[in-house]
């Protein structure tokens, strides 16, 4: 037998399996981002050093600078989601809709921490 278990996000019932998979998906890009950044560049200086060629060296600087600035983007990007939904929840308190910004809130939170936190 299986259990219909739903989650309520701004007053909707979905399946709680959708907020789960998307904290599991969050939490993994947030470990195996910065690991990928470190094993792609070592394994890239590592074969630049070896080469003990100046051009290479730099090649591979400037390419592990590249991944660093797009890591950062990708691990910061939920925070920046957040925030943006949080600046538009506050924004949408004053007006008549009919969602406000804590039930906003809440279903991010709902998404990001699992539908069981």
């Amino acid at each position: 037998m299986m259990f219909n278990v739903l989650a309520t996000c701004m007053g909707i019932d979905i399946p709680d399996i959708l907020p789960n998979i998307t904290h599991i998906a969050v939490t993994l890009i947030k470990i195996a981002v910065p690991i990928g950044l470190i094993i792609y560049g070592m394994v890239d200086l590592g074969k630049a050093v070896m080469a003990s060629d100046e051009k290479k060296i730099k090649e591979a600087q400037s390419l592990f600078i590249k991944r660093i600035v797009a890591a950062v983007l990708v691990f910061f990007i939920v925070a920046i989601v957040q925030l943006v939904f949080g600046v538009l929840a506050n924004a949408s308190q004053g007006t008549d809709t009919e969602l406000d910004g804590d039930s906003i809130n809440s279903c991010i939170n709902t998404f990001l921490n699992g539908a069981n936190s």
